[in-house]
């Protein structure tokens, strides 16, 4: 009888943390700097990034670099939302959001840089008119609303519900690549 052995063959759960230094269990997650237009940008980014830390259950995020042994640091590098479908009357009915962020990782206890990327992105189409949205897809079934909601909303409620909405997905995505691409080591 032949029993294959696992263990050593290179393959692992994504975010497990394998390539975070090992003993570190605190990190701390400084303000992101913002070289955007959007004002506030990186505040909401830091909540999605510390959200993602803490899901994975392999670092404790402090509220203290002096309690930290990892420290987080970035940049959102630019952040654009622009047309990518039009109607017949050439008004915009979906945009396209993007997202690009830097990234590194400091090792205190041995003060030195363990992990960076210069350009993690992110992309998501903003249905902004109620004829352009599917409401039977993934993402619309995570928002709160109906089908019919759309239909006795204002054109720009609806364009400020789906831009919120998938501003916040795009974070979402982002930082869970940011994660990934750390925890891995990518």
């Amino acid at each position: 009888m032949v029993i294959p052995l696992l263990a050593g063959c290179g393959y692992h759960f994504a975010g497990s943390g394998e390539a975070l230094p090992g003993g570190a269990k605190t990190i701390y997650v400084d303000k992101f700097t913002n070289k955007t237009r959007f004002t506030g940008l990186n505040d909401q980014f830091m909540r999605y990034m510390k959200d993602e830390i803490a899901l994975h259950d392999r670092l404790q995020v402090v509220d203290s670099p002096s309690q930290a042994d990892l420290i987080l640091t970035g940049s959102i590098n630019s952040a654009d939302t622009l047309p990518s479908s039009f109607n017949s009357a050439l008004e915009p009915t979906i945009y396209d959001q993007t997202m690009m962020i830097s990234a590194r990782l400091k090792d205190t206890r041995e003060n030195k840089i363990v992990w960076q990327t210069r350009g993690v992105t992110g992309l998501q189409h903003a249905p902004v008119v109620a004829q352009s949205i599917t409401t039977t897809t993934p993402s619309f079934l995570k928002q709160n609303l109906r089908g019919g909601d759309y239909a006795q909303m204002q054109d720009i409620q609806v364009a400020d519900t789906q831009t919120s909405f998938y501003q916040g997905a795009l974070m979402q995505q982002i930082a869970q690549n940011l994660y990934s691409q750390m925890a891995e080591g990518f």
